[in-house]
């Protein structure tokens, strides 16, 4: 296997894009956790050296697209949830699976709230009042499975 597979990243991203965007039953939909923010973070926190802010602004420049959304707006708020991998990088390592859920929790709730108030300012409300925290809470408790699942591939395919 050749070292520095980047190719493991993208399908990774891919994969949680498809996830992303998958159609599901109403109610079934307010239970999806925000796949792509939960593995760009977990790339940014495992290499932050390689995935950065500009991934991440690609990244949601694609989550755009697919969704039908105002451009740059996944974008924009990707790449703030990457600066504060980026800057809290070190601490998270350290922490314990459920101190980074926690800390997910709240990164994911940051995103979400962002994403809910632009949503109601442009007069296209995405969810009923308060249901979007509901992706944090499931993207904070799926954290832990995501964090080891990527972290086997990361090892496995040996991506560096």
């Amino acid at each position: 296997m050749k070292a520095n597979n980047r190719w493991v990243i993208v399908l990774s991203l891919v994969f949680a894009a498809t996830l992303a965007v998958f159609p599901l039953p109403t109610w079934l939909a307010r239970w999806r956790p925000d796949w792509v923010a939960l593995v760009l973070i977990y790339w940014v926190i495992a290499l932050p050296q390689r995935i950065g802010m500009l991934a991440a602004f690609g990244v949601g420049i694609v989550m755009d697209v697919l969704e039908g959304t105002v451009l740059g707006l996944h974008a924009g708020i990707l790449t703030i949830l990457a600066w504060f991998g980026l800057t809290l990088y070190q601490r998270i390592r350290m922490f314990t699976p459920i101190q980074q859920s926690f800390t997910l929790l709240l990164l994911i709730g940051l995103g979400q709230a962002l994403l809910f108030w632009i949503f109601t300012a442009l007069g296209k409300p995405k969810a009923d009042s308060l249901s979007f925290v509901m992706t944090a809470v499931i993207s904070a408790v799926i954290w832990p499975l995501v964090f080891v699942g990527l972290r086997f591939c990361r090892r496995y395919f040996q991506v560096t």
